[in-house]
């Protein structure tokens, strides 16, 4: 069975397993690890969260595919896949700093359907199933409704390469007196929860992974929101092209920019991104 539902319900009780151990040991961890650069962290605790999760998934539904951030694969018959972050924002976790998450997100035939986001910190618990909605502690969050960029608190991330991360910078210098404000939490899967529930108006970045953003995206789009994806070119003048979820699925590349907004919102603030070079492919200028 691939309900919807009750692949939610599996993912949060799964998820809030790892949870009280996620918040004794944040801040008290050691880095056994770095993954593209220096700033891109491992603890062991990445690595056990993510085998404890990967196991009760397998235990439950031993026919599904995994794919998780620090390794884990499994290739499933299922036509169910499960992409997991165990921490997402794992510097936030050593440093002991909220902004901090569990995320499983729920795939079926290359399409989200399910999504948890918890904050161990916090204690905030971000569900959502297909056709069911979206919850922050057990009551129901929608997008907001703002639709001018000029009135709309965005959040964003960096990437973890130094050059990357200043042309990320010189593009937000031109965002940001165009927005109320900017909010850099630090992990992708809570920023997409914010914005499921208003707590921010918009999210974007450059670079993520599906693990980032596969349970957040349901988050945004049950609460109401709009989820695009940009794939940026290099082309002169570059120009994003819009690609559905689905094909990111399938054929997931780190050159896309991902984009969660309410439906009002979603095309000024594509067009500010797009003027400001935020969704051209920072690769080309270095």
């Amino acid at each position: 069975m691939s309900d919807p539902a009750d692949l939610r319900d599996l993912a949060l009780a799964i998820a809030r397993e790892v949870v009280p151990e996620l918040r004794r040991r944040a801040g008290g961890v050691d880095v056994s690890a770095t993954k593209s650069t220096v700033t891109d962290l491992v603890t062991e605790v990445d690595c056990w969260a993510e085998e404890r999760i990967v196991a009760r998934i397998l235990d439950a539904r031993p026919d599904d595919a995994v794919l998780a951030e620090e390794g884990a694969g499994v290739a499933g018959t299922s036509g169910v896949r499960w992409l997991v972050d165990p921490i997402d924002g794992t510097t936030n976790f050593v440093y002991g700093h909220p902004g901090f998450s569990v995320s499983i997100g729920v795939e079926v035939d290359n399409r989200p359907v399910a999504g948890v986001v918890i904050d161990p910190l916090l204690g905030d618990e971000f569900c959502a199933a297909h056709g069911q909605g979206t919850t922050r502690n057990g009551r129901p969050v929608w997008v907001s409704s703002v639709g001018d960029p000029a009135a709309a608190l965005v959040a964003t991330g960096f990437a973890y390469n130094s050059e990357r991360r200043r042309l990320q910078a010189e593009a937000l210098a031109t965002i940001l007196p165009r927005v109320r404000d900017v909010r850099r939490v630090g992990g992708a899967a809570l920023d997409l929860a914010s914005v499921s529930c208003g707590r921010v108006d918009a999210y974007f970045e450059w670079g993520l992974s599906p693990w980032d953003c596969s349970a957040g995206s349901v988050l945004v789009t049950e609460a109401g929101g709009v989820i695009t994806l940009f794939k940026t070119t290099s082309s002169a003048p570059p120009f994003p092209v819009a690609v559905t979820g689905e094909e990111a699925s399938m054929n997931w590349s780190d050159d896309l920019v991902v984009m969660a907004t309410n439906r009002d919102l979603a095309k000024p603030l594509a067009e500010l991104l797009f003027e400001a070079g935020a969704l051209s492919d920072p690769s080309s200028n270095y």
